[in-house]
């Protein structure tokens, strides 16, 4: 099957905005892939090997597999997400959440 066109990367101002942000710290995104059923549990092996990816989940629902990835720098996530990641065969569609705070994570109640 052919992969589809990527879409475009997000505008110049979406950018411009998310550096802002998050430019100077590191980067926490959950990213939701839709696959091709036949590929999912080779997607989910490949991904475990991106030392950027934290946790690798095969989900039910309108995602097949949720990826919790952290970066020193928002253009580093922006790097793995267009240039990096697509170099995994199966993977029909990506969605990146960009985490704005976490409340609890590893187990451990954030402080604030």
């Amino acid at each position: 099957m052919e992969r589809p066109t990527p879409k475009a990367p997000v505008s110049r101002a979406v950018e411009s905005a998310f550096t802002k942000v998050w430019g100077d710290e590191h980067v926490v995104a959950l990213i939701a892939l839709k696959v091709e059923t036949s590929e999912a549990d080779t997607v989910a092996s490949e991904a475990t090997k991106f030392p950027e990816i934290e946790d690798v989940y095969l989900v039910t629902g309108d995602t097949d597999i949720f990826l919790k990835v952290r970066f020193p720098h928002y253009d580093e996530l922006k790097e793995f997400v267009l240039h990096r990641l697509p170099s995994v065969r199966g993977i029909r569609e990506t969605k990146t959440l960009l985490v704005v705070t976490a409340y609890k994570e590893g187990g451990e109640v954030a402080r604030p």
